[in-house]
């Protein structure tokens, strides 16, 4: 089915499908962790006193968002007992998940950094392999609440997609940093240990929310998964237990591999497959350490909630809804160059602020273009992945993909404090080198743009 031209009116009213709505929540749902095993993470263990090398080493947890992949196919068969059957296959597995956090935080608000550094990381390790494996449910549930042939309305699901991670993200930062700041101020000494429990409180009430969006009862995908063991199993021939595990083996792993490939040529999907592993390096590096750059150069928990999370989910969601819009009209590929460019010249900016003295209105200019740019950079990429795969490996497909994309963001950005060391917190030099790392993805993305199979361009 070829979807007709949309004049800017009809794009903008796809926004008002209800669908977006539940979209939204679950792009919340997905965006909220972060907030816990990034940014208060790393102000928590920096007001206790800990290196920029041991924060940015701490960052290696994120890892397991780059390998969820390999569990994907795992939670696209296996149901939760008694669950399943009351929520539905997907809200299942996202509740229990969300369960596991809610626990990892009451443990996190009796640690102590300074004296159990381990444990809080294994914590945090738990909270991040509990969100990588509710993000592989998250958005399989969201791609599926659209169609295949609806496009337009997948770039705008993508947009709202995005809007609902940064409003977890963002707007659980405001609470975050202003509660702990609270805390601080009326003398509790473990402020930071006090806010979890707050935090803990929010997933509770996104797990009422999840309540209210649907899940589809009837699907096809897994017959289709039976349909590929069996052509696997015609070609062994034989059967038994150790040839019955290698056809589920090679049918739930190989399978979306097989046909990823299968679908794009291999010089195309290694290419792709390139791109999406190098597109958000270069942001990712800035991303780890801006925090940390913050309040090296003067600015309050307080001036950073409202700039970097308060101003800032504002500008995101503007713009992530703006990219949407481009994205619909003139494609996903060309609005990923667009972005593309606004990474760099940002970058820079973040550059300017470190040569010059304290500047609130610098800083402002400086957050606020980079969430612009964010924006931009992040629907576009959803939506690009989102339109790559195939509806019979929903969620392995896109746990593969989004897994590779934050393959280079955690694995290549968790040495970002270590060269902020190595540079001698020369911060204005490492700002020009996140603009160099912008460069790679785009020259791969130049070769492929006109040879890949999906709805839009």
């Amino acid at each position: 089915m070829i979807e007709k031209k949309q004049n800017w009116v009809q794009s903008v009213l796809v926004y008002k499908d209800i669908r977006m709505l539940r979209i939204l929540l679950l792009g919340a749902i997905s965006g909220f962790p972060w907030v816990l095993i990034a940014s208060s993470l790393s102000l928590w263990l920096k007001e206790e006193g800990l290196s920029r090398s041991t924060i940015g080493w701490a960052g290696l947890i994120f890892g397991v968002y780059a390998f969820n992949y390999l569990w994907a196919p795992i939670i696209d068969r296996i149901q939760i007992p008694l669950l399943t059957k009351k929520l539905g296959h997907r809200r299942a597995w996202i509740v229990l998940m969300q369960v596991v956090i809610l626990l990892s935080l009451i443990v996190w608000s009796f640690i102590n950094p300074t004296q159990n550094l381990a444990l809080l990381i294994s914590v945090g390790l738990i909270i991040a392999i509990a969100s990588a494996t509710q993000d592989i449910t998250v958005d399989a549930l969201r791609i599926e609440q659209i169609n295949e042939n609806e496009g337009k309305a997948m770039a705008a699901g993508a947009a709202m997609a995005v809007v609902g991670w940064w409003t977890g993200y963002k707007l659980g930062g405001v609470v975050a940093l202003f509660t702990a700041e609270y805390f601080e101020n009326i003398g509790i000494t473990d402020y930071w240990q006090t806010t979890f429990l707050v935090l803990g409180a929010i997933i509770i009430l996104m797990n009422i929310g999840l309540m209210f969006v649907d899940e589809p009862i009837e699907t096809n995908r897994q017959a289709k998964q039976k349909e590929t063991d069996e052509i696997i199993a015609r070609k062994i021939g034989s059967r038994n237990f150790i040839t019955k595990f290698f056809v589920y083996i090679t049918g739930t792993i190989g399978g979306p591999v097989i046909s990823f490939f299968k679908k794009n040529g291999f010089a195309i999907a290694a290419g792709i497959l390139g791109f999406v592993f190098l597109f958000k390096v270069g942001e990712a590096f800035l991303g780890r350490m801006s925090i940390v750059f913050y309040k090296e150069i003067g600015f309050s928990k307080g001036e950073i909630a409202l700039y970097s999370k308060g101003i800032g989910w504002i500008t995101t969601v503007v713009f992530t809804l703006l990219g949407g819009l481009m994205a619909m009209r003139v494609g996903t590929i060309k609005t990923m160059f667009f972005a593309g460019g606004l990474m760099a010249l940002t970058n820079l900016l973040f550059a300017v602020l470190a040569w010059t003295d304290k500047s609130e209105l610098l800083f402002a200019i400086a957050v606020i273009a980079d969430d612009i740019t964010a924006a931009f950079a992040t629907v576009a990429f959803v939506a690009f992945i989102s339109l790559l795969v195939d509806r019979t490996y929903t969620a392995t497909q896109y746990a593969l993909l989004a897994s590779i994309g934050t393959a280079g963001r955690t694995t290549l950005a968790s040495s970002s404090g270590a060269l902020v060391d190595w540079l001698n917190g020369d911060w204005g030099t490492f700002f020009i080198l996140t603009t160099i790392m912008v460069i790679p993805s785009l020259i791969c993305l130049w070769f492929i743009r006109n040879k890949m199979k999906i709805g839009t361009k």
